[in-house]
């Protein structure tokens, strides 16, 4: 691995770009499932090395897909924002859309700018406003990555894989794998239709408690989103109180 003068760094000599799908195929002979194991371990490794010392931060999740002048885009820039001029640390995946609009609203607002990236075949390349960038091959070890290192979420509108990443992050609140951090949904426009679904389908179902209900907060604000940051992290300069 390297890392230039940008702070960007980039992984090991990269496999054959199916690699991956065929470890996820199914049983293979052990010495590729080590040459595998050996791969992930020195991912971790990278991430480790690279992602500590990160302060107060807070992962945003959100879709690759919205250009600069979508409201979403302006909302995330604005988080940023506040974020970075409250004292955080903003990490995302690195990429366009959401991401970028995190971490540019961090630069514009003198805080730090993170990114794990991913390496797709489309739309994932690392964006522009980011103090410090690290790649990653296996999608299961940038996820945790993301939860890691940070002390609050907030999700922004998205497609699967910002489903994945926050569905995740909730479970492992649910199931005491990790502190109970917040977790801010942010457009309510969006994000409402899913709430309706857990209120009606699966608290009614009883595959959720009530009290899972509360792992999410709703909200258009970025003052809300940051008040209720800061109420489970405390203001810069306090203790965590989570």
């Amino acid at each position: 691995m390297t890392q230039d003068d940008t702070g960007i760094v980039t992984g090991l000599n990269r496999p054959d770009p199916d690699e991956e799908k065929q470890f996820l195929r199914g049983s293979r002979d052990n010495p590729r499932e080590l040459a595998t194991a050996g791969r992930v371990f020195l991912e971790f490794v990278r991430g480790f090395e690279n992602l500590g010392g990160l302060g107060r931060c807070v992962t945003v999740f959100g879709s690759a897909r919205f250009e600069e002048d979508h409201p979403y885009y302006q909302l995330a820039r604005e988080l940023g924002r506040v974020l970075a001029e409250r004292g955080f640390t903003v990490m995302t995946g690195g990429g366009p859309g959401i991401m970028e609009a995190a971490n540019r609203g961090a630069r514009e607002g003198g805080g730090m700018s993170i990114g794990c990236n991913i390496e797709l075949p489309m739309e994932q390349e690392p964006n522009p406003y980011l103090d410090r960038f690290v790649e990653f091959e296996y999608f299961f070890v940038r996820k945790v990555m993301l939860v890691k290192y940070s002390g609050a979420f907030v999700v922004m509108p998205g497609g699967f894989g910002t489903l994945d990443e926050v569905f995740e992050t909730a479970t492992l609140i649910q199931t005491g794998k990790i502190d109970r951090f917040p977790i801010v949904a942010m457009g309510r426009e969006f994000w409402e239709p899913m709430a309706k679904f857990t209120a009606g389908s699966m608290l009614k179902e009883k595959t959720i408690d009530d009290s899972d209900q509360e792992l999410f907060v709703l909200t258009d604000s970025v003052e809300e989103a940051v008040a209720e940051i800061e109420s489970a992290m405390g203001p810069t300069g306090s203790s965590p109180t989570v």
